[in-house]
């Protein structure tokens, strides 16, 4: 192929890419899009994602009267994220985020067409109240594939003969001449053959570091524990090669050992690639076991006050997996999987269906997770679920009385009325329950062998990768910088690349659905940066 020129290449099809690419051709600009995968799996990680999205002085928060502010959202991501004074760029990226989410990504994506669902979710809210002081998690209706879809639409309208998409090609190496960036040069991965592009501006799109397990071990941090083996929710292209290379021309990667990754993983039925997982979003009301059936403590494990931390407790066990143990009842009105496959009410946007599987449980899911994979194990008895344990795991690791005494001694709780519940996981669960949305999602506290409510689940969990919340440091006009603290000319860096903006700009926690609107948020200022458009 002949060497192709444009004003800008952008490397990566995902949201990040999609969206800077889009403001660059409403801008005027000719932009090159490079993206590894197929057309039909153009948007990447996005399509599959569910579409949650933490943002600050929404309308929708005002509506359920939550008085957020900047201020206060900026106080609880500091706080939980553990971004000291000295973390410059991400101090500053975390700033801009909760300043302009409402602006640049809500009334933006409003005024694309997307629309939210009609609740805020309250999730991370830290363990000791230090997380989400108020709900900000919004839900995309569609789902982030429905979301993505819309972008894909606004990119090829937006076109006029000024874009050129090249799918299934490989970036392998960038140009660079004369002190700046030059282009890059990219292999087609079906022929081998390969093609220079020519663009005096290059924005580096192409997601995280941790798309492989080689990858995630590298960086994991070394003062941490690191189970034995983990699913992977990542994509094997990200695999970091890009940020190394762009690392030989100055470009400086920063808190590369700082992940979000997921407690509760199970291998995917139907994997799309090596080690693929699926996240759960765990019960609340589950009791979260050892690989011996044993209550982990002595804090109970419970979702949606502090994934990270969950992470470790989970880490730290001596067998990389743990159990979590609840009935049908629980199943039913808890029990869910992250992303767009496994939400096809939200994602097909069938709001009567959504109606009644919230309010009436979700058997559905249910059922197919135990029709579907071999991790989801139900039986009538404690004694038979133990036995089902034990053969999954080729163990005798379940004792069959160990089960049944840590199900006898949580049910305890209530032999004497609830003046006397004394476990914490109890308390978090009447808290959370105190938020309309979560009540709607989180049973009752119950003894896990109430009568009728069988019968009894276990399903077998791992730590599951996710997302890299290291990588390239940027400026607030998404600009690479070098260890100087200088933009590397020519050179940007958008999305999960660039940790989402300053090269970790989430810190060691997130307030969590901080990544899609990371994804809007450094790509449109890339895009304004390189048309020369002043800032919001």
């Amino acid at each position: 192929m002949a060497p192709h020129s444009s004003d800008a290449l952008v490397i990566g099809g995902g949201l990040a890419g999609i969206v800077t690419a889009l403001e660059l051709l409403r801008a005027g600009r000719r932009v090159t899009l490079v993206d590894r995968d197929t057309p039909e799996r153009f948007g990447g990680l996005a399509l599959w994602a569910f579409g949650g999205m933490a943002l600050v002085g929404t309308p929708l928060q005002a509506k359920m009267k939550i008085p957020d502010t900047p201020e206060r959202a900026l106080a609880d991501w500091l706080r939980f994220g553990e971004i000291g004074p000295g973390e410059h760029w991400p101090r500053q990226w975390a700033r801009y985020y909760v300043e302009h989410s409402r602006a640049q990504v809500h009334d933006w994506l409003v005024q694309e067409g997307v629309k939210f669902m009609p609740a805020v979710n309250w999730v991370e809210r830290g363990l000791h109240g230090d997380g989400n002081s108020l709900p900000r998690y919004h839900i995309v209706w569609g789902t982030a594939r429905e979301l993505t879809r819309r972008m894909v639409a606004a990119l090829r309208a937006a076109d006029a003969g000024r874009l050129t998409l090249l799918h299934g090609h490989r970036v392998t190496g960038l140009d660079h001449e004369g002190g700046r960036i030059a282009g890059a040069v990219a292999v087609n991965e079906t022929t081998g053959e390969e093609v220079r592009l020519h663009a005096p501006v290059v924005v580096l799109a192409m997601g995280g570091i941790n798309g492989g397990h080689e990858e995630v071990r590298a960086n994991w941090p070394k003062d941490r524990p690191r189970p034995a083996a983990m699913l992977n929710g990542a994509h094997p292209f990200a695999d970091g090669k890009l940020h190394r290379h762009a690392a030989t021309l100055g470009a400086q990667i920063t808190h590369a050992g700082e992940m979000w990754n997921y407690a509760a993983g199970f291998p995917h039925p139907f994997p799309h690639f090596d080690g693929h997982g699926l996240s759960a979003i765990p019960c609340k009301s589950a009791l979260w076991l050892n690989h011996r059936g044993e209550r982990i403590g002595p804090e109970p494990l419970v979702t949606g006050f502090d994934t990270h931390w969950l992470c470790e407790r989970v880490a730290a066990q001596e067998k990389p997996w743990t159990w979590h143990l609840l009935n049908w009842r629980i199943a039913a009105r808890e029990f869910a999987i992250s992303g767009a496959e496994h939400n096809q009410r939200i994602r097909d946007r069938q709001f009567p269906l959504f109606l009644k599987e919230t309010l009436l449980g979700n058997h559905r899911l249910v059922r197919q997770m135990q029709r579907q994979s071999p991790h989801f194990l139900v039986d009538d008895t404690l004694a038979g679920l133990a036995a089902k344990m034990n053969a999954l795991t080729a163990s005798l690791d379940v004792a069959p009385e160990v089960l049944q005494a840590t199900a006898d001694a949580f049910d305890a709780n209530f032999a004497h009325g609830s003046k006397l519940h004394n476990d914490d996981q109890i308390r978090r669960i009447l808290h959370a329950r105190q938020w309309g949305p979560d009540r709607l999602r989180t049973c009752a506290p119950a003894p896990l062998q109430k009568p009728g409510a069988g019968p009894f689940i276990a399903i077998q969990m791992q730590l599951i990768t996710r997302k890299s919340l290291g990588g390239l440091q940027t400026d607030l006009q998404s600009r690479v910088l070098d260890g100087a603290g200088q933009p590397i000319e020519g050179l940007y860096c958008v999305g999960e690349a660039a940790g989402f903006g300053g090269g970790g700009a989430s810190g060691k926690r997130s307030l969590e659905g901080t990544f899609l609107p990371g994804c809007i948020l450094t790509a449109r200022a890339a895009a304004r940066s390189i048309a020369g458009r002043p800032a919001p």
